[in-house]
């Protein structure tokens, strides 16, 4: 098992080599939210992250079964199995039924992963909708010995796991140092480890969401639904398992603990864990109340931002940190993304109303090659980033007439934008509704048609008054050596 993800050679090692005519399945697995507020900026990072592998394993060729699951069920206020379910919770301060509280945050979330441009997944399963499978799933834990009941509940026994297996292998916990350290709270009774965590939960009377078990009437642990939904839809041993670093201990960790005592092997071949999003050092998230949501993001309302940030500044901001990176919230930060997403779009516009030349000495054969590089070189974005800005110099160069581009290279050079701009990276331009966009372009060949035939006649004042005019409607005229183009101010 590994930890860091090389996609093109991993891949091509252990899954079967790859034939065109029968491109290789992949199975991909992320851990979803636990819907029960907004999604927040910590939330945009996963979401990104798992996208821009998502296309990038499509474009290669590969048949990707992506699964994100939707925690609705299970996921207690803290990690030790103890506090208030944390929707049952919001369900109560917001006076909602549950489900009420999962279907209302589940559609801000998905609006959101639109905004952003992420690809649905493949399949995006509920752990309420899979009861059955988790209480299978249980069963056959207790059956292999490396569980035990108590009162209504059960739990896995790591002691007696890690007399077979390693426990703490992916986040390098010690099993002694969990003994020595674990604090004694509340369940002590219970439990014969403070340490062991929950498969099945006992429900009090006063819980809501409950499902009748062979233990009594109660609810999955949080850790439970991953093990039984990946497997489900992905078989029992697939190729990559990811979500946040946050989650790489105990759930990631009790995922392994869990697949591993059932089956008798591990599930995952490829463990891939993005960073956390930090504002002012810390970590942002809900749990610590320092969080801004993707919708304030969108709007600006929030005290901590001086403006409103488009879904793909925010898509380009996270994109210029490696995924492995933390990456720490700055107006001054999502300003600059702005500013470079602004000059990658605008650059890839300047490219379709270039005029080819007869020469060049460019050569977009490497640079397309060194891109490639960079996203196989474990998604590699940011050096990705660095060599479409060479592209961008480029472009700018053959338009102000310092160096040339023929016919090939134009078509070359907007192909790379096409397939690593807008296809990988998944960026898209906002600047303006793309239904008005040949009405806009239309009534503007009309008004530069009027402004020529009027510097022919030599009437500069109409010429002039044109551009003026149109300069504040936000539109600027560019007279070059090979006509006029406009672009927005």
């Amino acid at each position: 098992m590994q930890n860091n993800l090389s996609i093109y050679n991993s891949l091509t090692r252990t899954i079967e080599p790859f034939n065109p005519l029968h491109p290789p399945f992949v199975g991909l697995y992320v851990c979803g939210p636990t819907v029960y507020s907004d999604a927040h900026l910590g939330h945009a990072r996963p979401a990104v992250t798992f996208d821009i592998l998502y296309r990038y394993l499509l474009h290669l060729g590969y048949r990707v079964r992506y699964v994100r699951n939707i925690t609705d069920v299970g996921h207690l206020e803290n990690d030790a199995d103890e506090g208030e379910d944390k929707i049952e919770k919001k369900a109560r301060l917001e006076h909602l039924e549950p489900m009420e509280v999962v279907q209302k945050y589940l559609n801000t979330f998905l609006k959101n992963m639109e905004q952003l441009n992420a690809l649905p997944p493949s399949i995006e399963p509920r752990a309420s909708g899979h009861i059955i499978e988790q209480i299978e799933l249980v069963k056959k834990i207790l059956e292999k010995g490396f569980a035990y009941e108590v009162n209504g509940s059960v739990y896995f026994d790591i002691v007696k796991y890690s007399q077979k297996f390693h426990y703490g292998k992916l986040s390098g916990r010690v099993l002694e140092d969990l003994q020595e350290n674990t604090r004694i709270i509340g369940g002590k009774d219970e439990k014969r480890n403070p340490f062991d965590f929950a498969l099945w939960k006992k429900a009090t009377p006063e819980h809501i969401m409950r499902w009748p078990s062979p233990w009594g009437e109660g609810f999955p642990g949080w850790h439970l639904e991953c093990s039984a939904m990946s497997t489900k839809y992905l078989g029992e041993v697939f190729d990559i398992h990811g979500g946040g670093i946050d989650l790489q201990f105990p759930h990631h960790e009790c995922e392994i603990a869990q697949s591993a005592a059932a089956l008798g092997n591990e599930s995952v071949r490829y463990w891939m864990h993005n960073n956390m999003i930090t504002i002012n050092g810390q970590k942002m998230a809900r749990s610590l109340g320092n969080f801004i949501t993707l919708g304030q993001l969108f709007s600006g309302n929030h005290p901590l931002l001086h403006q409103a940030y488009s879904p793909m500044t925010i898509r380009f901001f996270l994109l210029q940190a490696h995924y492995r990176s933390t990456v720490d919230f700055s107006n001054e930060a999502l300003i600059a993304a702005e500013k470079g997403l602004k000059k990658l779009l605008k650059a890839s516009v300047t490219l379709k109303n270039l005029k080819p030349s007869k020469e060049s000495s460019i050569d977009i054969v490497s640079l397309k090659a060194r891109c490639y590089e960079a996203m196989n070189d474990d998604l590699n974005t940011p050096l990705l980033l660095s060599h479409l800005f060479e592209a961008v110099k480029l472009i700018n160069s053959a338009a102000d007439g310092s160096s040339g581009m023929t016919a090939d290279e134009i078509k070359e050079t907007g192909d790379l934008f096409n397939t690593f701009v807008f296809d990988i990276l998944g960026l898209t331009d906002e600047s303006e509704n793309k239904s008005d966009e040949k009405l806009t372009s239309e009534l503007m060949k009309i008004i530069m048609d009027l402004r020529l035939e009027a510097r022919n006649k030599k009437e500069w004042a109409v010429s002039d008054h044109i551009r003026a005019e149109l300069k504040k409607a936000g539109i600027m005229l560019n007279d070059t050596k090979d006509g006029v183009t406009w672009e927005r101010d």
